[in-house]
């Protein structure tokens, strides 16, 4: 019975030092030619201006921080939500990116999304 309560202790405990981190729930582009406008939906549990989701990154698949959306304040009773960055310009010929989020707490999420390129007409 004990080795059991530490193990749900140790459970319980695990889960909500990772229930802070931001996720990135979906993520769509929109292009034409090698720009691309970005809509970005995120979860995470804010709680004011000291634990927040403060920004969502797109990246090359190798790393590369192409372009940076800053969220300017919490989103404490709208969650998920919604964001987009217009007009980012990615290198010529790229297919694919990937998308993270970041709080101000705990910084980047575990969670990221793959995002395949494609025109808006398709």
């Amino acid at each position: 019975m004990k080795q059991t309560m530490i193990g749900l202790i140790l459970l319980l405990s695990s889960a909500v030092v990772q229930a802070g981190k931001v996720e990135v729930v979906k993520a769509v582009a929109n292009c034409n030619g090698d720009v691309c406008d970005f809509h970005v939906t995120l979860k995470h549990d804010d709680e004011g201006w000291d634990h927040y989701a403060d920004r969502w990154e797109i990246l090359s698949m190798d790393g590369e921080v192409l372009a940076t959306r800053t969220l300017l304040h919490p989103h404490v009773d709208e969650q998920p939500f919604t964001r987009s960055l217009y007009q980012v310009k990615l290198p010529a010929g790229m297919r694919t990116v990937r998308v993270r989020g970041h709080d101000s707490r705990h910084g980047y999420g575990d969670s990221e999304q793959v995002v395949k390129l494609h025109a808006a007409e398709e």
